[in-house]
């Protein structure tokens, strides 16, 4: 695992954290990075996409920005009163993939009051859903153009930033 996707589950960790605690919302995101720096991170309900369709847009964006690294966080509810924040960071170049998960409190509200440490395991990237993103996949000529569009619409929501690496 590089040090680099170790340093992004840091960073999305400071970031839902800040979002549930600070501002009482856990959205699903996706962010991804690339060789030359470039990191884009977005809500992937913004995509209002089926999960099959959804799924082939993350991965022509990983594959189209020749992401090194990708990850995904979403809020998962087990029970109304046991419900956690999980996101895993997939790395281009190793098999195994870092998931981190962290238990959220809620006041009487529904109000987010509270979320432990994220604790890091270390799984089999094929095991996670979303971990076959680097996998090659076959779009037609329209398929790819309707993803470029969407890409293009989504810029104006798209959290960007470049660490140059």
């Amino acid at each position: 695992m590089h040090l680099f996707s170790e340093n992004l589950a840091l960073e999305i960790a400071s970031y839902y954290r800040n979002l549930a605690l600070a501002h009482g919302v856990i959205p699903k995101i996706f962010t991804l990075v690339n060789g030359d720096g470039d990191q884009y991170l977005f809500f992937v309900d913004d995509l209002r996409m089926e999960k099959e369709e959804e799924d082939q847009f993350l991965s022509y964006i990983v594959q189209a920005h020749d992401a090194v690294s990708y990850a995904r966080g979403t809020l998962v509810i087990v029970q109304k009163h046991e419900q956690f924040i999980e996101y895993a960071v997939v790395d281009k170049d190793d098999e195994q993939a870092i998931v981190c998960s962290a238990e959220l409190t809620r006041d009487i509200d529904d109000k987010p009051i509270g979320l432990t440490e994220f604790e890091k395991t270390m799984v089999k990237r094929e095991s996670i859903v979303f971990g076959r993103l680097y996998d090659p996949i076959e779009l037609s000529e329209a398929k790819v153009e309707d993803f470029e569009s969407l890409w293009e619409e989504m810029k104006s929501k798209i959290l960007h930033r470049e660490m140059g690496i």
